[in-house]
Formats: C-alpha cells, sequence, structure tokens
C-alpha cells in the first residue's frame, strides 16, 4: 500500500471518528460540551405548575376545540378546481 493511501485512510477514519464523536458520547451517557442542557434548563425554570383547581373544565374545552375546528377554512374535495 503506498504512503499516500494510508495518510488518506487515516485522514478517513479521523473525520468519520470526530463527526461521530458526541453520538458515541450520547450512547455511553456522557453529556456533550454544548450549551443544550443550560439551555433548556433555563427554559424549564420559566414553566408554573397550575394549581388542579384553576384548570379549565373539560367541556367549556371540548366546545371550544369544537369552535375553532367549525371556524377553519374547509376544501370541499368534490370541487373539480382542487
Amino acid at each position: 500500500m503506498s504512503p499516500l493511501a494510508v495518510v488518506l485512510l487515516v485522514a478517513a477514519l479521523a473525520l468519520v471518528g470526530a463527526t461521530e464523536w458526541p453520538r458515541l458520547q450520547r450512547l455511553r451517557g456522557e453529556r456533550t460540551s454544548f450549551a443544550r442542557p443550560r439551555r433548556r434548563s433555563r427554559s424549564k425554570a420559566k414553566l408554573e405548575l397550575v394549581p388542579q383547581d384553576e384548570l379549565p373544565d373539560h367541556e367549556e374545552f371540548a366546545r371550544s376545540v369544537e369552535r375553532d375546528l367549525a371556524a377553519l377554512p374547509t376544501i370541499d374535495e368534490r370541487d373539480p378546481r382542487h
């Protein structure tokens, strides 16, 4: 095997290893050094628990969903223009 082929093979293996490294770390259960976990924890900090007595009535919610669905524009499938 020529030295050029060996260099290209090593470079290809290094490139594949570098691109797959974060995925391999996640498979092993290690955290990556990206800011994603911090962003998620910041967004979770803004969440607020709603007490059970303040939840909307299920029947009123169903009626509001039916009103919203009725207000959506529809296409008549028998219309030859569509």
